[in-house]
């Protein structure tokens, strides 16, 4: 993951390149884009094993108009002078983790992290990565709703074919 300090300082050190973005493999976001939004929000959370975790999120909207008429993608100026509009009205965290947001008719719009920047003749390429689901207990060596008490109740589960099932909290099923 990439924070907003990191993601600036590689824009500003490709000026006058071509700003380009690679959303799946040889998928590109079209030349047309524009950078609708720049948002940045504060995620407040509480995984399955009871931590809270708080972190800062910004995020780089992308959007294609239905008429494409650019040849071309927007210069990294461009892109700069969006940003820079943008921070004189909201402070943006150099720590927080960068998300470019993006969707097409062929792909479902979805948040993704900036990976390699890639110079390519006069291009800039950002190569886009998909976020994925993880879960943060496992990485403290607990399971899902993990506690000290010695009973642990059993939770019924109701899904789909699997009426009659049930899950231990701690148990690692959940």
């Amino acid at each position: 993951m990439m924070d907003w300090q990191t993601f600036k300082g590689k824009l500003l050190s490709n000026n006058g390149l071509t700003l380009q973005f690679e959303y799946a493999a040889d998928k590109w976001v079209d030349a047309a884009y524009h950078i609708t939004e720049i948002k940045q929000a504060q995620i407040t959370s509480v995984d399955c094993g009871g931590k809270l975790d708080t972190w800062t999120e910004v995020v780089v909207q992308l959007w294609e108009p239905q008429s494409k008429q650019a040849e071309q993608a927007m210069k990294v100026d461009k892109a700069l002078s969006i940003i820079n509009l943008v921070e004189k009205s909201l402070a943006l965290n150099p720590e927080g983790t960068v998300k470019i947001e993006f969707g097409n008719s062929q792909f479902d719009t979805r948040q993704m992290y900036p990976g390699e920047f890639l110079i390519s003749g006069e291009n800039l390429i950002v190569i886009l990565n998909p976020d994925k689901t993880q879960c943060k207990a496992i990485g403290r060596g607990q399971t899902c709703g993990d506690d000290t008490s010695a009973t642990k109740p059993k939770i019924q589960l109701a899904t789909l074919g699997n009426e009659g099932s049930c899950c231990t909290p701690g148990s690692g099923c959940c």
